[in-house]
């Protein structure tokens, strides 16, 4: 299995200098490189190698390696679409294969640089400490923030697919970003907090259209990102733990598309659209491939509307159901996860 870890380049004014230098030049070559290519409909590497190779060589002072790699990313751009001439961003990150980029021991990498090799001081976390032992393949040079990274691809070991001996039934939802059946929220005050607070200052900030607010608009443009990245790593990493603790799999709602299907309200749609699910599922997954348990997506309908007996379905959205003359109330969320249990019992038939 192959994950990609990011690494940050400590550098010095004169190396920062010229890792810009030769970023912006990359991205400059790619831009005449798809230029060419959509006036000539030339697309195939082969083709814009033959056609072009010398000229950027010379024209962007690359080394043969660098020229070679850039013809690539331009013809495995229009792979997907040759309608519209592609433009790259003057700061987009450039790949550097095994030989410009190589990781040296003593926490060291060797990058090729317009003016040649530069020998460059990383900084990691421990856990990133075994996955770069096992680095390979292409590596990215991203430009964030004023800093610059390096994202590695790093070949992992992942675990055998254990046997499951029973399901744990994941319900994702707005109020608690996650329910298991057993009653445990991997959610808290903090977050939902944090949602409103965010949401209040980008429209206040968009409402008031100045320099400045747009300015802090900018600066605030990624935390939301970086919380619910965090956020989902956290929740994600729990579950997985708890389901190999239990000698479970997972389950989880399929919601692919469900923001297009549910007709909302605007103060709704802002709380439907304010989670990245998608993140969450894709963190689960990766988790548990490498721990060797098996994640497996249902439908997600009438899981909020079925009684705990699994014999009524109601239209009202509350917490009450009135079945064979017995009253239930129990919270949605708890109902909902017990329902996705049943649905999995009934789907393996026991």
């Amino acid at each position: 299995m192959k994950l990609t870890t990011n690494i940050k380049l400590d550098c010095s004014i004169e190396q920062h200098q010229k890792l810009l230098d030769t970023l912006i030049a990359c991205n400059n070559a790619c831009n005449y490189i798809s230029d060419f290519a959509f006036k000539n409909k030339m697309f195939g590497q082969f083709k814009l190698h033959k056609a072009i190779y010398y000229i950027i060589k010379e024209r962007f002072n690359l080394s043969a390696q660098m020229a070679v790699r850039f013809i690539a990313k331009v013809a495995n751009s229009y792979k997907l679409s040759k309608k519209v001439q592609i433009q790259f961003k003057k700061y987009s990150g450039e790949p550097f294969d095994q030989r410009i980029f190589r990781v040296m021991k003593d926490d060291f990498v060797s990058i090729t640089t317009l003016t040649g090799r530069e020998k460059i001081h990383f900084k990691f976390c421990q856990y990133q400490k075994p996955l770069l032992q096992n680095q390979s393949g292409e590596v990215d040079l991203l430009y964030i923030n004023k800093h610059f990274y390096i994202a590695c691809v790093c070949n992992t070991s992942e675990e055998a697919i254990q046997t499951a001996e029973g399901v744990l039934g994941i319900d994702l939802g707005i109020v608690n970003i996650a329910t298991d059946p057993e009653g445990t929220f991997y959610s808290g005050r903090d977050i939902e907090i944090f949602r409103k607070k965010m949401l209040n200052l980008r429209k206040n900030l968009q409402r008031k259209g100045t320099k400045a607010a747009k300015r802090k608009l900018k600066i605030i443009s990624k935390k939301q990102q970086r919380f619910q990245r965090d956020k989902n790593h956290y929740i994600s990493k729990a579950i997985v733990e708890k389901a190999k603790r239990l000698h479970y799999s997972i389950k989880l709602e399929d919601l692919q598309g469900i923001r297009d299907s549910v007709k909302a309200n605007k103060p709704t749609r802002s709380k439907i659209a304010n989670w990245d699910f998608y993140q969450l599922k894709s963190f689960i997954e990766y988790k548990a491939k490498i721990n060797g348990l098996l994640v497996e997506l249902i439908d997600p309908k009438n899981t909020s509307r079925t009684c705990p007996s699994f014999t009524h379905i109601t239209l009202n959205l509350n917490n009450t159901f009135y079945i064979k003359r017995l009253l239930y109330q129990l919270s949605i969320i708890i109902l909902k996860n017990n329902n996705l249990y049943f649905l999995i019992l009934i789907t393996i038939g026991i």
